[in-house]
C-alpha cells in the first residue's frame, strides 16, 4: 500500500555510510517506505568497512522474511552456512566445553520449567549433561543440520532453530542490489562535513569533499566507529562500559576451510581474551578479541595465527574499539545505527541483530517533520534497555569463571558487576529461576545454558518439581534424551544439507 504525500511528511531520508548497517537500513526502508520518501545512501569506495560481524542469531529470519528474501538464494550469494548455536571452550575452567544452543530445551511440565527437573536429576545423579536435552546442541555435536519441520510441531524436529554464518561484505552487496532495485539512490563520495539549522541544530545537508551537497530531513548515521554525524557533528557523547567489558582490540583473519563443516560458531577463551571461529562455505572467519592491558598486540596476533584450523588467507587486521553505546541513539534528526551507535563485542553475535533492532524501532516510531520528542525519548529508552540487557548477558560470560590461571581471568572473576546482573544471579543461585524482563533479547533458556555451562549451579531447585516422583522424573528426562537422539540420527550432515539446498558454485566445486 502506497502512503500518500502529506505536508508533514519527511521527504528525504539520507543514510550515511554503507557496509552491513547502511545497506540493511536501506533495504528495509526501501521495502516499507513506498510512497513520498526518497532514500539516498552516501558512501565512498575508498573507506573500508569492518565487515567481521559474520555470525547471526535466529531473529535475522524476521528481517529476511520482511524483505521477502529467498533463504537459499540469500545463502548462496553470501557464502552462508547454518548456525545452531555457539560452543564456548575453556570459559568456566580450562578444558570445559558447552554449547549455548538456539531453541528450547526439553518440554516444560505445566508451569515448571524443564531445566528444574534437570537440576533435580543432577542432584540425584541421574541427569545427563544439559546439552543432551536440546535438539540444536545434540545436532551440533553430531555436525548435522536440517531446517525445522513445520509439519511436526510436537516433535523436536519442529523445534530446530537456526541462524546463519555469512560473509558480511557479500551480505552488504546482496542488500545493495536489493535496495537499488527498489529505488535507493547510492551516492559515491566522501563526506567533509554537514550544515545545521542555526536555531534547532538539526542537520540540513551533508557537504561532500568535491563540493556537492546532499539535503535530508532524516539522517541515519552508519559511518562506523567515528559516528560522523551523531558524534563529530552533534557531540552526543558515549557511555564507556569497558570497566565491565574490558576487551578493546580484535585481530581478524580468514583461513581455508577444513572438515567437518560445523553448524555452530566457536568461542575459545584464551589467556587474555577469546578467539572466534565462524565456518562459511568458502572459508573460516577467525578473530582474537583481547584487552591490551593484559596482552600486547603482537602477542595477541601470534596467539590467533598459531590457533587456526586452516591456512591463513591474508594478513591479520587489527580493530580497535571501546565497548559501550552512544548516550542517545536518536539525537535531533539523526539516528545512529551499527558501529556508530555503539559496540558490544561479538561474543554472542549481537552486532547484526542490533542493526536490525534499530531499523525495527525506526519503522515503529517513524517520524514526521515535527520529530515529536516523546517518540524520540521512547526510541532511546527502548534502545538503552536492549543494550543494557545484552551488556549484562555478555558480562556473565566473563564473571562466571573459576579460572585463575592468568591475571586477566582473575580480573574478570573479581570485577564488580551491574546491580541488575547481580540481582539476576542471586535469584538464580537460590532455586535456579530466571526471569525475562520485558522484551530483553536473551531468553530464560539462554541464561540457563550459559549459567550451567559455566558451572554456576543453584543451591536448590523449584520445590514444585517434587510433585513428580523421582522415578517419573528419571523416566521423563530419559525419554526426552532418547527422542532427541533418534531425531538427530535421521538428520543429514550439515555439509550435505548445504550442498543440497543452498551451495554456492564454489562450494559445489569442492
Amino acid at each position: 500500500m502506497e502512503v500518500q504525500a502529506h505536508p508533514h511528511h519527511l521527504r528525504n531520508i539520507v543514510i550515511v555510510g554503507g557496509g552491513t548497517a547502511g545497506w540493511m537500513t536501506a533495504a528495509a526502508l526501501a521495502k516499507v517506505c513506498t510512497g513520498p520518501w526518497t532514500i539516498k545512501l552516501v558512501e565512498s569506495e575508498d573507506i573500508g568497512t569492518v565487515g567481521v560481524g559474520e555470525a547471526t542469531i535466529p531473529l535475522i529470519s524476521i528481517y529476511n522474511e520482511a524483505l521477502d528474501l529467498d533463504e537459499n538464494q540469500f545463502m548462496r550469494e553470501t557464502q552462508a552456512t547454518f548456525k545452531l548455536g555457539i560452543e564456548f571452550v575453556n570459559w568456566g575452567r580450562l578444558g570445559d566445553s558447552y554449547i549455548h544452543g538456539f531453541g528450547p530445551l526439553g518440554p516444560d511440565n505445566g508451569t515448571t520449567r524443564f531445566h528444574q527437573y534437570w537440576l533435580k536429576g543432577r542432584k540425584s545423579g541421574f541427569a545427563a549433561p544439559l546439552e543432551r536435552y536440546s535438539v540444536n546442541t545434540v545436532a551440533s555435536r553430531a555436525h548435522k543440520f536440517q531446517r525445522k519441520r513445520k509439519d511436526m510441531p510436537n516433535s523436536p524436529m519442529g523445534e530446530i532453530t537456526h541462524a546463519f554464518h555469512l560473509d558480511a561484505h557479500l551480505y552488504a552487496q546482496f542488500l545493495r542490489r536489493y535496495a537499488e532495485a527498489r529505488g535507493v539512490q547510492r551516492i559515491e563520495g566522501k563526506i567533509k562535513g554537514a550544515t545545521q539549522h542555526p536555531e534547532t541544530g538539526f542537520i540540513e545537508t551533508l557537504v561532500l569533499e568535491d563540493g556537492r551537497s546532499v539535503e535530508g530531513d532524516l539522517f541515519i548515521d552508519c559511518s562506523g566507529f567515528r559516528g560522523l554525524l551523531i558524534e563529530e557533528v552533534l557531540k552526543t557523547g558515549y557511555e564507556d562500559w569497558s570497566h565491565h567489558l574490558p576487551m578493546n582490540r580484535a585481530w581478524a583473519v580468514p583461513c581455508s576451510s577444513v572438515e567437518p563443516l560445523l553448524p555452530y560458531t566457536r568461542a575459545t577463551a584464551r589467556q587474555a581474551g577469546w578467539q572466534w571461529r565462524i565456518p562459511l562455505q568458502h572459508r573460516i572467519g577467525n578473530g582474537h578479541v583481547f584487552c591490551d592491558s593484559f596482552i600486547g598486540e603482537q602477542e595477541a596476533a601470534d596467539v590467533l595465527m598459531a590457533n587456526l584450523d586452516g591456512t591463513a588467507q591474508a594478513q591479520p587486521r587489527l580493530l580497535k574499539f571501546v565497548t559501550g553505546k552512544r548516550k542517545k541513539l536518536w539525537n535531533k534528526n539523526v539516528i545512529a545505527n551499527g558501529l556508530a551507535s555503539g559496540f558490544m563485542e561479538p561474543l554472542e553475535s549481537t552486532s547484526i541483530h542490533l542493526v536490525q533492532a534499530t531499523i525495527s524501532r525506526l519503522v515503529t516510531l517513524f517520524p514526521d517533520r515535527s520529530f515529536a520528542q516523546a517518540d524520540v525519548d521512547e526510541f532511546n529508552r527502548q534502545s538503552d534497555f536492549e543494550y543494557e540487557k545484552i551488556r549484562d548477558f555478555l558480562i556473565l560470560h566473563y564473571k562466571a569463571t573459576e579460572r585463575d590461571d592468568t591475571p586477566f581471568w582473575r580480573h574478570c572473576r573479581d570485577m564488580p558487576i551491574p546491580d541488575s546482573l547481580q540481582q539476576k544471579l542471586e535469584v538464580w543461585k537460590a532455586h535456579g529461576r530466571v526471569f525475562r524482563e520485558g522484551a530483553e533479547l536473551f531468553s530464560e533458556i539462554s541464561w540457563v545454558e550459559v549459567l550451567i555451562g559455566q558451572r554456576v549451579f543453584p543451591r536448590s531447585y523449584n520445590p514444585m518439581v517434587d510433585a513428580m516422583s523421582e522415578e517419573k522424573a528419571r523416566e521423563f528426562l530419559s525419554n526426552v534424551e532418547t527422542i532427541i537422539d533418534r531425531c538427530v540420527q535421521h538428520m543429514p550432515s550439515h555439509r550435505d544439507y548445504v550442498r543440497e539446498q543452498c551451495a554456492s558454485a564454489e562450494f559445489q566445486g569442492r
